[in-house]
């Protein structure tokens, strides 16, 4: 059998009457200091229970005080977002969205041209409208172009009439690609399909207060700058290519511009040049600098002002009348001399 383990009551106190004395101890005083001792324990420990009492109440006191001064302190605070919301739930559910796939710029091109050449007619037609209604409806019956390559191509659009110089049907299709802009931006706003809130920007800009009115139209005339200066850079490169273009076509087979090389002739071989004097030209580099007039001369070559060893138009004919006189001549001595052999 295992033995029974006593010392778990070691530390208990039996009543008095359970208590077994010596017959030479006086047992009702025995008992009397016995219950004595045990009262005053239990007091020290009461006294002590409330010490504990006491020091947990003074520290309540104390959080209850640092919470209202906090309380104080927070509605003193001024109201926004951080200061009005609460958390509704202390549970915390993740809704994952599956990624998006980030389009390249090769896919971004490919989608805007593929919606222009399907949609292209109608874009045009909603940029020459006017009025906020017919706006409206046209997108309500064809809500497809409420999105970013329709402003995209009115962007394009409004430039290319400003390169044509059509001013006033720019301004006109300005006026509908800032709506389009508009309507985009009021749906990042609300995190919602631009398709879904384009009759909320209508009745919004148709009820609009004047603030509202004035920012709609600093945007358009900011706008309309902006497109202005697209304008004149495109037009300010164009022209550069055409020139370069025509540059090209003018090089010399020395590779040189001859228009660039006339502007740095001294005026006396300009003139030279000007009157076609080929007598003046050579009378003028004789009286130059050796190393001066082959330079310019080199340069002339190179551009194709100047081509060595050729002959003009008229002193080719001039030489082709010179030398037939001869030819008939011969012809006619030749003639002379087979008549005379035949006669011998």
């Amino acid at each position: 059998m295992t033995t029974i383990d006593y010392s778990v009551w070691d530390h208990i106190e039996v009543s008095d009457d359970e208590d077994d004395t010596h017959p030479n101890i006086d047992t009702p005083s025995l008992f009397r200091w016995r219950h004595q001792a045990r009262v005053e324990r239990m007091e020290a420990c009461h006294k002590k229970a409330q010490e504990e009492e006491k020091r947990l109440k003074k520290e309540e006191r104390s959080c209850e005080k640092k919470l209202e001064e906090h309380q104080r302190e927070e509605r003193k605070m001024p109201w926004n977002v951080d200061t009005l919301s609460r958390d509704g739930f202390s549970k915390s559910v993740l809704n994952v969205k599956p990624e998006v796939k980030e389009e390249t710029e090769e896919e971004k091109e490919e989608k805007h041209k593929t919606f222009v050449e399907k949609y292209e007619k109608q874009i045009k037609h909603f940029g020459m409208l006017r009025r906020w209604d017919d706006s409206q409806k046209y997108l309500s019956d064809n809500p497809h172009l409420v999105c970013e390559e329709t402003a995209n191509y009115l962007v394009i659009m409004c430039i290319d009439l400003e390169v044509e110089e059509k001013h006033a049907l720019m301004e006109q299709v300005a006026h509908q690609t800032i709506v389009m802009q508009f309507i985009l931006e009021l749906a990042k706003s609300l995190k919602v399909d631009p398709r879904g809130c384009f009759r909320q920007f209508f009745t919004k800009i148709k009820t609009a207060d004047q603030q509202y009115q004035d920012a709609f139209n600093d945007e358009l005339e900011s706008f309309k700058e902006r497109v202005r200066g697209r304008a004149k850079v495109r037009i300010e490169k164009a022209m550069k290519e055409y020139e370069e273009e025509e540059r090209q076509k003018r090089l010399g087979p020395g590779g040189l511009d001859p228009v660039d090389v006339y502007d740095s002739l001294p005026m006396e071989m300009q003139k030279c040049f000007d009157e076609k004097d080929i007598q003046m030209l050579q009378e003028t580099i004789s009286k130059m600098d050796p190393t001066e007039a082959k330079y310019h001369m080199k340069r002339c070559i190179d551009s194709g002002l100047w081509v060595p060893n050729s002959r003009t138009d008229d002193d080719a004919e001039k030489e082709e009348k010179e030398e037939e006189p001869q030819y008939e001549e011969v012809k006619k001595e030749t003639s002379d001399g087979q008549d005379e052999s035949d006669s011998k």
